[in-house]
């Protein structure tokens, strides 16, 4: 698979503690998190080469990979407006889209786009301090009328095997959003975390990352931890992988779990974890707009929220 770097009109954060590739020309995605003095990669690699993104195109025909932004639905939907019926496209509108550099320095870059399928303008301000990447949020109803909208953050994480998922010990129970081959039964079936059974009967510790090989691939939803942060360990290169968040703005937690089911049929796949902070628990905007998990802004109101990626040693 092509290596992440930097490409013209990149953007490049770096300190003595890690490098912070983003692309504003890709859907203002972070291609590229390396840990100083190593170089090791934190981020899921490219399964194809970069290309420009169009809005029809499903998120498994492009690269899929390093940290994107699901802006207003993860799930492809079909959502009803004030102007009619409207298509949200798989992953959103947000990473098919050119992000614009607002300001930059050595240590921060701020970025912004508009949506096409919603009225929503997309702000990002993305500041590198230390062993710390933080990220601000804002988005914004551009449109005359209530806009409904769900996010989540798709940071993909690369694994080893035998490293570990960490949850705050409030996260006792997942519910699956779907399941590679139903391995974890169908949508909605709920599971202990992290130790449970598996539709054929076998147990299974859902926080031990298994091998590219296995060909599964799950996403599971938890209430947002109180704790507010869920990590990976990467045993291997000795790091935690932190991420911290308000779980009273991400009230949910999702969980990607792809150790090589994910995208099927094709030669490279994703072999990853992706803790997602996110406000609503299910990828679908139109579900979340039934059950009453959307968000909603009025005309030309904003709304405001913040992550925090932590990268630590750990023995």
């Amino acid at each position: 698979m092509e290596q992440a770097g930097p490409r013209s009109g990149d953007v490049i954060l770096e300190n003595h503690h890690l490098r912070v590739v983003i692309a504003p020309h890709l859907g203002g995605k972070i291609a590229s998190i390396q840990v100083r003095p190593e170089g090791a990669e934190l981020l899921q690699g490219p399964l194809r080469p970069y290309a420009p993104r169009t809005w029809s195109m499903p998120f498994d025909a492009s690269d899929a990979s390093g940290w994107d932004e699901c802006l207003p639905s993860v799930a492809a939907c079909e959502v009803a407006t004030s102007a009619g019926k409207t298509l949200v496209p798989d992953h959103g509108d947000f990473w098919q889209v050119e992000w614009h550099v607002v300001s930059q320095n050595k240590n921060a870059v701020a970025l912004s786009a508009d949506g096409f399928s919603l009225p929503l303008r997309f702000s990002k301000a993305i500041t590198l301090e230390e062993n710390h990447l933080h990220i601000a949020y804002q988005v914004e109803n551009t449109g005359g009328s209530p806009v409904a909208y769900l996010w989540s953050a798709h940071p993909l994480f690369a694994v080893d095997p035998g490293d570990r998922i960490v949850l705050p010990p409030s996260v006792k129970q997942v519910v699956v959003e779907g399941s590679a081959r139903g391995r974890l039964g169908t949508k909605g079936t709920e599971h202990l975390w992290p130790k449970t059974t598996l539709r054929d009967g076998t147990h299974c510790d859902l926080s031990v990352t298994g091998s590219p090989e296995d060909g599964t691939g799950d996403k599971l939803f938890a209430a947002a931890p109180p704790e507010g942060w869920c990590a990976i360990e990467r045993r291997r290169l000795r790091r935690r992988v932190e991420l911290q968040f308000d779980p009273h703005i991400c009230t949910h937690l999702g969980l990607w779990i792809c150790y090589g089911g994910w995208p099927s049929g094709k030669e490279n796949r994703q072999y990853c974890v992706a803790p997602e902070p996110c406000t609503a628990p299910g990828d679908s905007l139109a579900h979340a707009i039934r059950a009453g998990h959307a968000q909603e802004l009025a005309p030309h109101q904003q709304r405001c929220w913040k992550l925090t990626l932590k990268v630590d040693g750990v023995e």
